[in-house]
């Protein structure tokens, strides 16, 4: 046992509340919780403010607080991006 296990076991003024696992929640579904960006574009370029809103928009229909290298290649290709 832990240290951390016998604080807990032995002391009372911890509440003995749940965990609030807010993965299962369905009611922050489409919050700004995701944005990567901030919560403004204006001091972007207008490619740039393009380019962040669809990741934000990526990252809300995928369910992703961060997205890898991959996904932000994909991104930036559905935008009409390619290698020159």
């Amino acid at each position: 046992m832990s240290q951390f296990d016998t604080m807990l076991r032995y002391n009372t003024d911890v509440p003995a509340t749940p965990f609030a696992d807010r993965r299962q929640r369905s009611d922050n579904v489409g919050s700004n919780e995701r944005r990567q960006f901030g919560n403004s574009y204006r001091d972007h370029s207008a490619p740039a403010k393009e380019l962040a809103e669809a990741i934000d928009a990526y990252k809300v229909e995928h369910r992703r607080r961060y997205i890898t290298a991959e996904e932000l290649l994909s991104v930036i290709e559905k935008l009409g991006y390619h290698r020159g």
